[in-house]
């Protein structure tokens, strides 16, 4: 399409509540129990003490946790080039932290998401995580091999089957410079979205190879954006915002997925789950896209894609204290957590909603949106979402 963001006016007008065609008119709403909800939160799955953690999640009736899978960095599974990288078994990974979430996850009751994510050195030219392959075919290899290993049919070193993963998810936050670098490079004098050209060859690498293993009920979102981007190649932290970013990755080749996946979190703390984002607009599409105009985002993945599963892998809401710049009362983030969950589930596009995060970070400076404090002292909002309808 020569001019992507012209040719999605009329269908973001729709979403943004002004002239809506008939073509555009929402779905009929679906049951609530069409949505499933869940957790975000590595941390405490990786580094805590699993029986407790567990444990707590179960307290909360998590019926989803999300972590990423990383293919490389730190916790990455390929510490060096694999043989065979389709092969789970390739002597060069090394999946043991996964395997030991997987088998929690199953016995607890819950759902894994896997955010395939990170690249190794190898990889990319001894770069940092953050930047793209050089070449795709070793992370459909992975994919394929990470599906494999979590078919539910896998027997592990220990003759142990390995629990199913049926959801998957590729990369996170692909808009935002912390995940994926370069988000713009110059061409020919003018600027074009590097990160969503290479994001898109991410998401149809990772769709490629968790579907070609043919077990049933694998879903793959691609997207995970972030809620808001400057869309400016020259600041000092260029970003992409989420239209913009889909638009340009369509352009750019990104073929199928089965979700699409974003993380619509607020911007400033005087911002309920239904304050719309103020009105900054790049080429005419929105900056920001927030729990109130998601719509927005699901008209435009209706019109490049048809009409597909959106799936919240993200939300939250720091509180203060410990947070006294960005956080909410204990009280406040309790009652917007109700409030966001029930404005999700009356959507009846989005099918999957995650809290981030269940205990908060150490450092003040990290994240503070938990239900418990770094002490285990639980905030009105634990019990808020064990009240979640379920």
């Amino acid at each position: 399409m020569s001019n992507p963001w012209r040719v999605l006016a009329a269908t973001l007008a729709a979403a943004a509540g002004l002239c809506v065609p008939a073509a555009a008119a929402p779905p009929p709403a679906l049951a609530a129990s069409s949505m499933s909800i869940g957790v975000y939160d590595e941390g405490q799955t990786f580094f805590g003490n699993l029986d407790q953690v567990f444990s707590q999640y179960k307290a909360l009736h998590v019926g989803v946790l999300r972590v990423n899978l990383y293919w490389g960095g730190p916790l990455g599974v390929a510490k060096h080039r694999p043989f065979q990288s389709s092969d789970p078994r390739d002597a060069a990974y090394d999946w043991s932290i996964y395997d030991r979430t997987a088998f929690y996850a199953a016995a607890s009751g819950i759902k894994l998401l896997f955010s395939i994510t990170g690249t190794p050195r190898w990889a990319n030219g001894g770069q940092s995580s953050n930047s793209p392959p050089r070449n795709y075919a070793f992370l459909r290899g992975f994919a394929y091999a990470a599906a494999a290993r979590y078919s539910g049919t896998y027997v592990g070193n220990d003759g142990r089957v390995l629990p199913a993963v049926r959801l998957w998810a590729a990369w996170n936050e692909p808009n935002n410079p912390n995940f994926l670098r370069p988000q713009f490079v110059k061409e020919k004098g003018k600027w074009v979205i590097q990160s969503a050209r290479d994001y898109a060859k991410i998401c149809n690498a990772v769709y490629a190879g968790v579907h070609s293993t043919l077990y049933k009920g694998e879903q793959v979102a691609c997207g995970v954006t972030a809620p808001r981007g400057n869309n400016n190649p020259a600041s000092a932290r260029p970003s992409v915002s989420p239209v913009a970013f889909l638009t340009a990755a369509k352009k750019a080749g990104m073929k199928r997925f089965d979700a699409y996946a974003h993380n619509p979190y607020y911007g400033v703390p005087t911002e309920t789950p239904t304050t719309r984002p103020p009105g900054t607009k790049s080429g005419g599409l929105p900056t920001a896209i927030t729990l109130a105009n998601i719509n927005i985002l699901i008209a435009a993945v209706g019109h490049l894609y048809g009409a597909r599963p959106i799936w919240i892998t993200e939300y939250g809401y720091q509180t203060n204290p410990p947070d006294p710049h960005y956080g909410v009362s204990w009280a406040k983030q309790a009652r917007y957590l109700t409030q966001a969950f029930e404005v999700a589930r009356k959507n009846p596009r989005i099918k999957l909603m995650l809290w981030f995060l269940v205990r908060d970070e150490p450092n003040v400076t990290g994240w503070q949106s938990g239900l418990v404090t770094t002490r285990g002292v639980r905030k009105p909002a634990f019990s808020a979402f064990q009240h979640l309808p379920h």
